[in-house]
């Protein structure tokens, strides 16, 4: 086991692939949109022109070129990009160029250059904590005009996220992923409250406490907040499992074996809470997160134990390894209770959502329709995909239970990410304004700027969001 990961503050200290200012000479990097091609090629000398053609240059978005100069050194690159480009348009480039420092040039808006300049950053991001890399980057220079400072802060909330997620469950235990969210909270002056154990009991946290006492590391429930007296609140709960076995209705191999990104929400919500802390965003914000490992032991939850929830809901537990709804509905009765403007929630919760939308799109629900609207809007200008599913009243019945208040587990195993929304629903009942989103965390396959393994889903869409509805530059 390693003592003190502080993921976080390798994250905020490691070297950042994008200069402020070079400190060597950089290379150009031409970069131009698919409808500029052609004029931009006859500006260009006949040595570069020629050298383009016979290596079969074309003007469509994708294509990257070095170019040699009268010695044969490479002395610049070309690469073209839609003509409306977005985060991902140069995020292949620091794999196809050799490691370097170079520049941008062309004509863009300051989003668009902030956009491409954050989809370099992380396509730069490794895992290195347990296998090191002497591979070497290439590295840009801020181009003038882009927000550097969001760019900084979210591609390192991103790369924690991500090294939270990709860490294994032998080092990001419960007290781990509780000691990484203080020690970020701590470093902000935030004010922190950190309940664990038995003493779960005591508080009212009775479902956290029943889900995490069969682990050797006892479950935590992590209460952050950053106060501003009259702002909007704005509260945040991730859920946290750092490892899910399914308890006594136990996964299979095939199944349990990734997950080690069962907290993907709790690390979302923190990369998103990292953000908005840095933007310093004019809202009071709450972090909850509930922070188990669903083990099996002696003294196990098991299936048809019937448990108080804090709300006083009773529940049936029908399956053991439906537990993240159990931890996140004391979490999110607790939020309610403050009747914030705003709570949202985010959970790597059902396998159902991945059936309907494949790994690549959380699920999300919400009961305010302009909410629904607005993600919508800005997961699309992101690049950040959502996609709304209903929370379907016909389907509530199917959480009933004959013994206790609900059942965590419906008979039907049809419409699974649904009924384990209205599960959750169960949970809000003051606050008009909740979002509840249920996502992957994880990326299959590598794309540029997405490697594979684990990912910070919908941070981007939902910062955007609360950025434009709270922040100084509301529309």
């Amino acid at each position: 086991m390693i003592k003190g990961l502080d993921l976080y503050i390798d994250a905020m200290s490691a070297p950042f692939p994008i200069l402020d200012k070079a400190k060597q000479a950089s290379l150009p990097v031409h970069v131009l949109r698919e409808k500029s091609v052609a004029a931009w090629l006859k500006q260009q000398p006949a040595l570069a022109r020629n050298w383009l053609d016979s290596n079969g240059f074309k003007p469509q978005a994708g294509m990257v070129s070095l170019i040699p100069g009268k010695d044969g050194a490479f002395v610049s690159a070309v690469c073209v990009v839609a003509d409306m480009p977005d985060i991902w348009s140069i995020a292949a480039l620091p794999a196809q160029l050799p490691a370097a420092t170079y520049h941008l040039e062309g004509k863009f808006s300051e989003e668009e250059l902030t956009q491409m300049t954050l989809g370099w950053a992380l396509s730069c991001y490794r895992f290195t904590r347990y296998k090191k890399s002497a591979a070497k980057t290439a590295m840009l220079v801020a181009p003038k005009g882009c927000n550097l400072a969001h760019v900084r802060s979210m591609a390192r909330s991103i790369f924690w996220a991500r090294d939270l997620i990709n860490t294994p469950a032998n080092d990001m235990h419960p007290a781990a992923l509780a000691d990484e969210a203080v020690a970020w909270a701590t470093a902000h002056k935030g004010k922190v409250q950190v309940i664990k154990g038995e003493a779960l009991l005591k508080a009212n946290y009775p479902l956290i406490y029943t889900v995490g006492k069969a682990a050797d590391v006892p479950p935590h429930l992590v209460d952050i907040r950053f106060a501003r007296k009259g702002a909007p609140k704005v509260t945040l709960v991730g859920k946290g499992v750092c490892f899910d076995s399914g308890g006594l209705d136990i996964k299979s191999s095939s199944n349990m074996k990734m997950m080690k990104k069962d907290m993907g929400g709790a690390a979302a919500v923190l990369a998103l809470a990292s953000a908005i802390v840095d933007a310093q965003l004019p809202i009071s914000l709450r972090v909850l997160l509930p922070i188990v490992e669903n083990a099996v032991s002696g003294n196990a939850m098991r299936p048809l134990d019937i448990v108080a929830s804090r709300k006083g809901l009773t529940v049936e537990i029908g399956n053991t390894d439906a537990e993240g709804r159990l931890i996140l509905c004391d979490a999110l009765a607790e939020a309610d209770d403050e009747t914030p403007d705003l709570l949202i929630d985010c959970a790597t919760l059902t396998g159902a959502a991945r059936v309907a939308l494949g790994t690549d799109i959380p699920a999300f629900f919400t009961n305010d329709e302009k909410l629904a609207l607005d993600l919508s809007v800005y997961s699309a200008a992101q690049k950040d995909p959502l996609w709304r599913l209903p929370l379907w009243k016909g389907y509530r019945k199917q959480i009933d239970s004959s013994a206790a208040d609900l059942s965590n587990d419906p008979d039907s195993s049809y419409g699974g990410a649904i009924t384990a929304a209205l599960y959750l629903q169960e949970f809000v009942s003051k606050t008009t304004s909740w979002l509840h989103i249920d996502m992957m965390a994880w990326n299959l396959s590598h794309r540029p700027g997405r490697p594979q393994g684990g990912e910070a889903m919908a941070v981007r869409a939902l910062f955007a969001l609360l950025k434009d509805r709270y922040g100084t530059n509301k529309r």
